[in-house]
């Protein structure tokens, strides 16, 4: 099994999926690693990606995706996976990978990037992300709010996963 944290920046990909991942004893991966440096350099600047700059990033981690399937591991990754087009595109038809949708408000998303440091992400960017998002319908991924703590939303993942 595949698990891919989605959502905007600040919704907490990162950390809801090292616990999931420490949960599940498997391993994390950062979606964030794959960027290119052009796309990071885009977006330190407040420059929002293109379609274009996200599918080599998207192929790359559908390949990362495939190692770990065909070493038959349980793995959790990130990915902001903000298009139905860029979630297909991840799962490539695949019936054991599974997206993880932290939603937030925009009030909560936009706070949280306010004290968030060292991090590539202009803040200013989150309203072209939300302009992007297509949010995934029940078919397509476990929906759980970021108002909850980070303990009760990993909960809240397993117990659906094992609902389903």
């Amino acid at each position: 099994m595949i698990l891919i944290a989605m959502g905007v920046s600040g919704a907490g990909k990162s950390l809801i999926g090292e616990l999931l991942a420490e949960r599940l004893h498997c391993t994390f991966t950062d979606g964030d690693a794959f960027h290119s440096a052009a796309n990071k350099e885009k977006m330190h600047h407040g420059i929002p990606l293109t379609d274009e700059d996200r599918w080599p990033w998207l192929k790359t981690i559908r390949a990362a995706i495939e190692e770990k399937q065909q070493a038959g591991e349980t793995a959790v990754f990130t990915c902001s996976s903000l298009k139905r087009s860029y979630r297909d595109v991840l799962r490539a038809g695949d019936k054991d990978v599974c997206f993880v949708y932290l939603q937030g408000s925009r009030e909560v998303l936009s706070e949280r990037l306010g004290h968030r440091t060292g991090h590539f992400f202009d803040p200013s960017l989150l309203q072209s992300q939300l302009d992007t998002l297509e949010e995934p319908g029940d078919d397509e991924a476990i929906t759980v709010s970021i108002d909850l703590t980070p303990e009760q939303i990993v909960d809240e993942v397993l117990k659906q996963l094992e609902q389903r």
